[in-house]
């Protein structure tokens, strides 16, 4: 009898691990194990663990934690690979820090101080250190504003080599937050700003340009690229200003555009097998387009125009193809064009939608499977494609499920018990849910087609960046600590 229960047992772990894998559906990179958390949300952003280790349900500051570490100023997610955490701070006002700890006991293995020079203006709750980095298992990338990307050493943190960017530009001054991401020998980066918008592909080896793509239909945005696998074929996929598009990762050519989207995108979207699902709010109404913003926010002395005092230096000379009468200030019509392209004059408004990839040219009629409006997403939290569930939480702790394959609400605005804002987005793992508030409270749920908190824990502190999971354990980064967490600690 004890044999037979213990056959049962096993054969309930391998089909628990198919079934789990089946549902992350995610191809593992060489050097990446299904442990690994490389990048901004895990696995092709996925924000879904494929590891099959038991997770913690109750955890604080105290309690469960294996190892806490004190940093400086940062907003980046931490990533894991091969049991090492990374992570950037700002140690000093304008130095970002590397870090490489040991994943099990938090033992710094090294730190890689990158002096950054001038820095541009940020908006809180934004930082310096806002880029998660990513890694391939031998190299480490990283992005600043002022330094572009760099590859380091897994071994030690040495810089292998540097590729200078320009410093983006925002109108509103949001500052920088773009993440890479690897893929195959690439290390594919968009930068998405109100100046110069581009989608980059570098050689991971030597940083040498594989191909850069000009999106100048681009507002500024955030969304991290995620890798489709459709018709046969591999497609960089981007949420930017109104239009979600797919690109040929070798080429960086344009394959396809679905116009359904919002003007800011601070979003990310998630992809099971040829399916991409977004969940997007944009501030303002339908017609709200780019003048709106800039008269409530930029528009100092409330005299309904824009002049090149109340803007950043670096957009003085589209201030001035703007300014058709000459007289130093753009009204509400010049406002119309001045800084936003006039074929994508989209607005605000949210959406939760399903696009399927895989196709060519405009795709809006053919491939938007599902859209939902006024479904109140996140602004700014990237849903999380769980099981057959989408699942998202805004402000005030504000939570919502929809069937994946339908679109139809599982529930819709219902609260985790914790109010306040949410910046990070949901991770999931070992059939938990894991959604950190602004407040430092971290809402446990159980992931299902109903709502059920099984726990509210305190980390203390600020919570912004995105918490990675990885070999039982959970990594939470507030503005200036880092936890280890685990039920084994």
């Amino acid at each position: 009898m004890d044999g037979k229960r213990a056959f049962l047992a096993v054969l309930a772990m391998a089909c628990a691990l198919v079934v789990q894998r089946a549902l992350a559906e995610e191809p593992l990179r060489p050097g990446i194990g299904p442990d690994d958390w490389p990048q901004f949300r895990g696995p092709n952003a996925t924000g879904v663990s494929q590891g099959m280790a038991p997770l913690p349900v109750e955890f604080s500051s105290e309690q469960n934690v294996r190892w806490a570490l004190e940093l400086g100023d940062g907003v980046a997610s931490p990533i894991v690979v091969a049991g090492r955490v990374y992570i950037t701070a700002m140690s000093e006002a304008d130095v970002l820090s590397v870090y490489a700890l040991d994943a099990r006991s938090g033992t710094l293995l090294w730190r890689r101080d990158l002096p950054m020079g001038t820095l541009p203006a940020i908006t809180p709750p934004n930082s310096h250190a806002s880029s998660t980095p990513a890694c391939d298992g031998t190299r480490l990338y990283v992005y600043a504003s002022t330094l572009g990307l760099l590859a380091l050493s897994v071994e030690d943190g040495a810089v292998l080599w540097r590729h200078a960017l320009p410093v983006p530009q925002y109108l509103m001054d949001w500052g920088a937050a773009s993440s890479p991401i690897v893929w195959q020998d690439m290390v594919i980066f968009n930068q998405d700003d109100d100046l110069d918008s581009y989608l980059l592909a570098l050689d991971a080896a030597t940083g040498t340009v594989r191909w850069k793509t000009p999106r100048p239909e681009m507002l500024a945005g955030y969304a991290v690229p995620v890798i489709c696998q459709a018709e046969g074929r591999s497609e960089i996929v981007i949420a930017g200003t109104g239009k979600l598009k797919g690109y040929d990762p070798q080429t960086g050519r344009e394959l396809w555009t679905c116009n359904s989207l919002l003007r800011t995108i601070m979003t990310s979207p998630v992809v099971r097998g040829d399916m991409i699902y977004l969940a997007v709010q944009s501030y303002g109404d339908t017609d709200r387009t780019l003048k709106y913003a800039l008269l409530e926010w930029k528009d100092t002395n409330q005299d309904r125009r824009i002049t090149p005092e109340e803007i950043p230096p670096a957009f003085a000379e589209r201030f001035a193809i703007a300014d058709r009468d000459r007289n130093g200030a753009l009204d509400e019509q010049e406002l119309e064009h001045a800084f936003q392209s006039p074929d994508n004059m989209v607005g605000g408004g949210s959406t939760v939608q399903a696009v399927r990839g895989g196709g060519s040219g405009d795709v809006t009629p053919t491939h938007l499977v599902w859209q939902l409006h006024n479904r109140s997403p996140s602004n700014i939290s990237s849903p999380l494609l769980v099981g057959e569930q989408l699942f998202m939480v805004k402000r005030g702790g504000l939570s919502s499920a929809f069937d994946a394959a339908t679109g139809e609400p599982l529930w819709q605005l219902k609260r985790l018990q914790n109010l306040g804002e949410y910046y990070a987005s949901p991770v999931a793992g070992d059939g938990k849910i894991y959604i950190a508030g602004e407040n430092g409270f971290i809402v446990v749920l159980e992931s299902g087609p109903q709502l059920k908190v099984l726990a509210r824990n305190d980390v203390g502190g600020v919570c912004v960046a995105t918490p990675a999971i990885s070999s039982g354990a959970i990594y939470i980064r507030t503005r200036d600590r880092l936890y280890g967490i685990a039920a084994d600690k």
